[in-house]
């Protein structure tokens, strides 16, 4: 059965390399890990899609352009055409609440005010979706959240922030070759 990793973020240049969009930069490592580059990535779901070998498996790599909010638009296209279980996708989205350089596998619940990953609940009718948190906070109390999601890591926070992407990356083949229990007992 083939498995869908869906990386959260926003399209073009103005949300590169933010904190909302750390979804993309885990799937950009995965790529370049597999040794494809953006190039292979095909027009399809209302996003962009990538075939990629993880953990000795053949998954899609999706990457919604229908902005955060509408994930699940894309997300639930992906689904219905590859005939997919929601326990075969894994979402990666940013959360506010971890601090930067923590990761959280949860197998379901709710979108904890990730409103890509509600998004996505709301269109496949269920929270039952495996999920991967990636850590970019916590948020300093005179910023504005979304003002905060929207910006860049700081340079003290750029190292940090790579090996986080790495280190999801690693996690998300570790949930491609041995499920979300185990990854649950090793990263959370």
């Amino acid at each position: 059965m083939m498995k869908l990793i869906v990386g959260l973020g926003n399209p073009g240049h103005k949300y590169d390399k933010t904190r909302h969009n750390v979804g993309f930069a885990v799937l950009d490592e995965l790529e370049r890990r597999d040794g494809g580059t953006p190039a292979r990535r095909r027009v399809a779901f209302q996003g962009l899609k990538a075939e990629a070998g993880i953990g000795g498996e053949k998954v899609l790599l999706l990457w919604p352009h229908t902005y955060m909010n509408r994930s699940g638009q894309s997300v639930a296209e992906a689904c219905q055409f590859y005939k997919l279980n929601h326990r075969d996708v894994l979402v990666v989205c940013d959360d506010f609440h971890l601090p930067l350089a923590k990761i959280r596998f949860r197998p379901q619940g709710s979108a904890g005010g990730q409103k890509g990953l509600a998004d996505i609940i709301r269109a496949l009718g269920t929270d039952d979706v495996p999920r991967l948190r990636v850590g970019i906070g916590p948020v300093p109390n005179r910023y504005d959240a979304a003002d905060f999601v929207l910006g860049r890591f700081a340079k003290a926070e750029a190292d940090d922030a790579s090996q986080t992407i790495v280190r999801a990356a690693d996690a998300v083949t570790d949930w491609v070759r041995a499920g979300i229990d185990e990854c649950m007992n090793r990263y959370n």
